[in-house]
């Protein structure tokens, strides 16, 4: 998009309270993924489309709506 880079991260993360009368070790931080949705704070007019094919296989029509998602659980089995 017009060669800006953005100024947000989809990758959010947070530190779950832990007490200290819990017996179990602190998990740390934990990471979760947000959608580029969140970040438009309104669909502008005239957005570039996918082709109906490639929509399906993408789940959404506007590429500006589109994020591949990364299992960050793969590799650990």
């Amino acid at each position: 998009m017009n060669g800006k880079q953005p100024n947000y991260t989809s990758i959010q993360s947070y530190t779950p309270y832990h007490s200290p009368q819990d017996p179990c070790p602190s998990i740390g931080q934990k990471y979760y993924f947000t959608p580029p949705q969140l970040y438009v704070g309104f669909q502008p007019e005239n957005l570039e489309q996918f082709n109906y094919k490639e929509a399906l296989k993408k789940g959404t029509l506007w590429p500006i709506f589109y994020d591949s998602y990364e299992n960050p659980y793969k590799g650990r089995r």
